[in-house]
């Protein structure tokens, strides 16, 4: 820790250097584009042929980007913008020689990734932190997303409202886009405003082309500082953007306990919510929610949790929580709002105002679940009470190179408290060097008696408790502390990584996903690059990192070796080979204790992986993992050989059917005998009528087989499950859809000789947005 804090002294005393660099001028190449202002509407049809074109500002897209650098492109790609105090239009005419080659496919929002686009990037603030992206396919379905350049992530979770049509036509296609400046956080005034933004274009044949209309330095690692900038929008102004989105959710379900009784009980849903969102100044909005219905429309992607000894991760698919999440991101994963399961409330305000970036959130729920980590797994525990959470975010930039945030995370109920505060840092300290570090303290006080849910039915004395149950059986306060720092350096042709991340054995972040605790990580790793521009190959990279744990008392925990060779190709192909080596302890003779003290095993794993993947047309898209080699037997403390296949398959039927399958094959022997064979199928069929409305069946099917004569504890030979969900939506925008479905599933075990359905019901969600 006394490192850390003279790393972060060395970093605040370069905020001079920093400063100076604050305003340094954009390099040659990045002309600014003046955008008249044209007091017109358009109608958003695809067909510009409105008088209003003619007078637009016009650019063409001149240089690939990706795969290649910067080189010239094989099609054009010309672009007209203006606007008129509310309204940015653009509009894209881009031209293809082979029409017939086009790849477009009716799909619902956000599902077009893989399709050709066009779209715009745009920093309001100009200070390279966060960029709106705005997508369009030739036939007008869009894509929105948000790049987040202090995490380096970028996330499509945001959803605005705004226009677009797409057309085919002789030529290729053209786009037209109109963004309402509402939807936009910026700093109003009546002085011209200048945005960062680049125009870009996605052409998939044999290579995916980025085609942009600037050129991206290879040597500089960060993508915002080097967009172009638009003048204009002097007389831009926020309305009230006040939307009041009253929901109706209405659902029947059924569930029983075949092993039990085959009789059904009944149960009702009818819930009336209200959600508001309001833009209270046009950099801070406030969204809100009344007795909503947080319970998702569809089924998550399906993951194998056989033999792992840490809580499975599930990506946030619900509106409000989506909403600016990107405002409380950080180091660390402390705000993970699936956490929080059914709320009567919730309240959120986000926004940036000159140097200052900030979120606030807080929402009840009814009951609380949290992670409860150790250094070799995690565990989920709840509890049937209240709870208040609460996140706090806020950033300081204090140039263009330098900020500085702080994170607070809160949740509270009867008997149990969470508290969590935190410092973290970014420095660009040149294009190529990056250093990220950030500081936590942690506060816990856990439910008396929550350790009961830990300990099986013969646990009557401290002893016979499983560790887990162990760590829960403590009425008194206890704190914990964490720090992580890195150390980023990339360039064209390499690059190379330090890291640190330290986790105390009292570091709780329950409001957040944090799975580890009494573990310190440290790893080295780096990379080299081939480029080629003329060849079958566009790219190869050679990379590996070591990296080494040990808990609080210095025990050894793991030790790692890997290394990847990786290619990308023609047919948008990717290939990846890795082999790696890894010395670690196993779980003791107790398969719920989720940390060593002493009297463990040591293994070696050697394992070789393959990844594979590739889209030969518009058609098809395939991809496979692979893994083969040692690993750990958790539930016995032994090694044994594993062979892991995941294969997907993606297939397009003309425009508007897609299939999808993901299979997962995992086989486990021990002492040259089965141990386990689990097989998991996720399968997906969807047919999108048009932009807003699509019908999907969804059905997920597992099949586990055990060896009991392999195990030291009674298990199933047979475990089998069968899910299936009916599922049709109309979305008139993010905010105004409609859904319905059907959802069931079955189960099978040593006592049920045949699948049985165990839970069925009919669901229907309505929300209607009232916009100002």
């Amino acid at each position: 820790m006394p490192n850390l804090l003279i790393c972060l002294l060395l970093l605040i005393g370069g905020v001079n250097v920093a400063l100076a660099k604050q305003n340094k001028p954009k390099p040659p190449h990045f002309a600014l584009l003046d955008i008249p202002n044209i007091t017109a509407d358009i109608k958003v049809d695809g067909e510009l042929d409105e008088e209003q074109w003619q007078q637009a500002k016009e650019l063409e897209l001149n240089y690939v980007t990706s795969p290649f650098e910067n080189t010239r492109p094989p099609v054009t790609t010309k672009v007209k913008m203006f606007e008129n105090g509310h309204t940015l239009f653009v509009a894209f005419i881009a031209q293809d020689p082979k029409v017939e080659n086009i790849n477009a496919f009716y799909r619902d929002r956000d599902g077009i990734w893989s399709d050709d686009l066009v779209g715009i990037k745009l920093d309001t603030f100009n200070d390279s932190r966060l960029a709106y992206q705005f997508f369009v396919n030739p036939l007008g379905i869009q894509a929105d997303s948000i790049q987040n350049e202090m995490t380096g992530s970028e996330s499509d979770s945001w959803d605005g409202i705004w226009q677009s049509a797409g057309k085919i036509v002789a030529t290729g296609y053209q786009v037209e886009i109109a963004i309402p400046l509402r939807i936009l956080n910026f700093e109003e005034g009546s002085k011209h405003k200048v945005w960062g933004a680049e125009l870009v274009r996605f052409f998939p044949r044999t290579d995916r082309l980025r085609i942009s209309n600037m050129p991206l330095d290879r040597n500089n690692s960060c993508d915002l500082c080097q967009m172009g900038a638009i003048s204009g929008f002097k007389k831009a102004k926020q309305g009230k953007n006040l939307a009041l989105i009253p929901t109706l959710v209405l659902g029947k379900g059924q569930s029983r306990e075949p092993e039990d009784s085959m009789v059904w009980e009944d149960s009702d849903n009818k819930e009336l919510g209200l959600d508001l969102k309001w833009g209270i100044t046009p950099e801070v909005s406030l969204q809100a929610t009344l007795n909503p219905d947080f319970s998702q429309v569809e089924a998550d992607v399906a993951q194998l949790s056989i033999n792992d000894t840490f809580a499975l991760f599930f990506d946030e698919k619900r509106t409000f929580f989506l909403e600016n999440s990107d405002y409380f991101s950080s180091n660390y994963d402390l705000v993970y709002t699936r956490n929080v399961g059914a709320p009567d409330y919730g309240a959120k305000v986000t926004g940036r105002i000159d140097q200052h970036t900030f979120g606030v959130f807080v929402a009840n729920d009814e009951s609380t679940t949290f992670l409860v980590p150790g250094n070799l797994g995690s565990s989920i525990a709840s509890f049937e009470e209240e709870s208040t959470n609460v996140a706090l975010r806020y950033r300081y930039d204090l140039s263009e190179n330098l900020s500085v945030g702080w994170t607070s995370t809160l949740r509270d109920a009867q008997d149990y408290y969470n508290y969590v505060n935190g410092i973290d840092a970014k420095y660009q300290l040149t294009d190529k060097d990056t250093f990220r570090a950030q500081i936590l303290r942690t506060d816990t006080q856990y439910p008396i008696d929550l350790y009961k849910e830990f300990c099986d039915d013969n646990c009557e004395q401290p002893q016979d408790y499983s560790e887990t149950a162990l760590r829960l059986n403590n009425s008194e306060a206890f704190s914990g502390k964490a720090y992580t720092v890195s150390y980023d350096h990339d360039e064209r042709n390499w690059d190379f990584s330090l890291y640190r991340n330290s986790r105390g054995a009292g570091i709780r972040t329950d409001l957040g996903f944090g799975s580890l605790a009494d573990r310190h990580q440290s790893v080295i790793g780096g990379g080299y690059n081939w480029f080629s521009e003329n060849t079958w190959w566009n790219k190869i990279r050679l990379s590996g990192d070591w990296d080494i744990s040990h808990n609080d008392d210095g025990a050894f925990l793991e030790k790692e070796a890997e290394a990847y060779l990786s290619m990308n190709g023609r047919m948008q192909s990717y290939f990846e080979i890795g082999l790696l080596k890894r010395d670690r302890v196993g779980l003791r003779d107790d398969p719920s204790k989720l940390s060593i003290v002493n009297n463990t095993s040591l293994f070696t794993e050697k394992m070789l992986s393959f990844y594979f993947e590739m889209r030969p047309t518009s058609t098809w898209y395939l991809s496979t993992f692979s893994r083969i080699g040692d690993q750990i037997d958790f539930d016995n403390n032994r090694l044994g050989k594993l062979l892991l296949v995941r294969p997907t398959i993606n297939w397009n039927l003309g425009k508007s059917l897609q299939l999808n399958l993901r299979h997962t094959y995992q086989n486990l022997d021990v002492d040259n005998q089965q141990l386990f064979t689990a097989n998991l199928s996720d399968f997906r069929a969807t047919y999108q009528f048009d932009q807003r409305q699509f019908l999907r069946l969804i059905l997920v099917y597992s099949d586990i087989e055990r060896n009991q004569q392999n195990y030291s504890f009674d298990v199933d030979a047979i475990s089998k499950g069968l899910g299936t969900q009916l599922l049709y939506s109309y979305k008139l925008n993010p905010l105004t859809k409609f859904f319905v479905g059907y959802s069931d599933s079955a189960y099978q075990d040593d006592v049920l000789t045949t699948l049985t359905k165990n839970q069925r019901s009919v669901f229907m969600k309505f929300s209607y947005a009232w916009l100002n």
